[in-house]
């Protein structure tokens, strides 16, 4: 029997079914984690999500593990380093705000005592359900993630508009929006 997914997996994409099938939509209660698809959804911004999951591991090797008070350490020749590296998106704004965001990042865990801590109170620390049937009526953003947004701006991040947002609040299971007759809904839902 083939299982029912979420309109915009491809199926012919090993990645994005391993990502859809196990990972997206469900909560993470992990900084580094948080910290992980903020840099990626930053560096999404304009592009194909495929694109980025492709290179997901260059990612992972070129911003430490995305270990956030590693990247917080990057100086200006890390950066012109990270420019010539192809495993990346080679975007100057977009990789000077992983480094600036990490910085931001740890004010909050300074803060917080963690991210998850200050993330969750977005969505008063419990996943939010939604019931969509199409694709069409899955927003691209919403009242928390337009708050959360302008909340992360006022602390100094960027690449964090609303729909960047929203598309973090999907990834780490803050939001859960798989579609209600894809395998993943319940799954997610009562996990």
């Amino acid at each position: 029997m083939v299982k029912k997914r979420c309109g915009w997996v491809g199926a012919d994409s090993p990645l994005m079914l391993e990502y859809h099938d196990r990972e997206w939509g469900v909560p993470i209660h992990d900084d580094v984690k948080h910290f992980e698809f903020l840099v990626l959804e930053g560096a999404q911004a304009g592009l194909s999500w495929s694109v980025v999951l492709n290179k997901r591991e260059g990612y992972r090797r070129a911003f430490s593990e995305f270990d956030p008070n590693k990247v917080a350490r990057y100086t200006e020749k890390r950066v012109q380093k990270l420019l010539l590296d192809t495993g990346i998106i080679r975007n100057r704004q977009k990789i000077e705000a992983a480094v600036r965001n990490a910085r931001a990042f740890l004010a909050i865990q300074e803060e917080f005592g963690s991210v998850e801590t200050y993330s969750w109170r977005f969505v008063d620390g419990q996943p939010k359900v939604n019931r969509w049937k199409i694709m069409k009526q899955v927003p691209a953003t919403s009242a928390e993630s337009d708050a959360f947004s302008k909340d992360l701006k006022q602390r100094g991040f960027s690449f964090v508009g609303s729909t960047v947002i929203y598309a973090h609040m999907q990834a780490v299971g803050m939001v859960n929006d798989h579609l209600v007759d894809c395998f993943r809904y319940r799954e997610v839902a009562t996990g």
